[in-house]
C-alpha cells in the first residue's frame, strides 16, 4: 500500500521511518521525498494489508506524522488516450503496458510514482492525482 506521510516541524528531524521499520520488520520503501528543516513529505510503499497496515499507520500517527492512503498512483484518462504507447517504454518498472488490442493498461502495484509517463504522454491523458 502506498502512503503519503506529512512531517511537521516538530518531528522532521526524528528517525520516525527507521523506528517503524525496526518495530515492524517491514521493508518500507521510499518512493518520493521532499524534506526541509521545517517540514517534510514522503510517499512510501508499505508491503502490508489489513491489521498490519493499520498498525503501521497508527505508529506513524503516534509519532506525529500525518498519514494519507494513496488509492490511485496515477490516473489515465482513457477518453483522451490515443494508445500511442509513448508512456510504455520510458516506464522503468514496466507498470504500463499495451495489451493485444494496443490499449494502454496500468499495473498500480508495480508503479513507483516516478511520473515519467506523465511527462511522456503527448496528449496529457496521464496525470498524478
Amino acid at each position: 500500500m502506498k502512503l503519503r506521510l506529512t512531517y511537521s516541524r516538530n518531528n522532521v528531524s526524528n528517525p520516525v521511518l527507521s523506528d517503524i521499520v525496526l518495530k515492524t520488520g517491514l521493508p518500507i520503501n521510499i518512493l518520493e521525498a521532499k524534506v526541509s528543516l521545517n517540514a517534510g513529505e514522503m510517499v512510501v510503499d508499505v508491503p502490508a494489508t489489513g491489521k498490519e497496515l493499520d498498525n503501521v499507520t497508527e505508529l506513524f500517527q503516534k509519532a506525529g506524522v500525518s498519514v494519507k492512503e494513496i488509492k490511485s498512483v496515477i490516473e489515465i484518462d482513457y477518453e483522451r488516450c490515443i494508445s500511442c504507447g509513448a508512456c510504455v517504454s520510458p516506464c522503468p518498472v514496466q507498470a504500463i503496458k499495451q495489451n493485444s488490442e494496443w490499449d494502454v493498461k496500468l499495473d498500480e502495484g508495480r508503479c513507483i510514482r516516478c511520473l515519467i509517463c506523465v511527462n511522456a504522454c503527448p496528449v496529457t491523458a496521464i496525470r498524478s492525482p
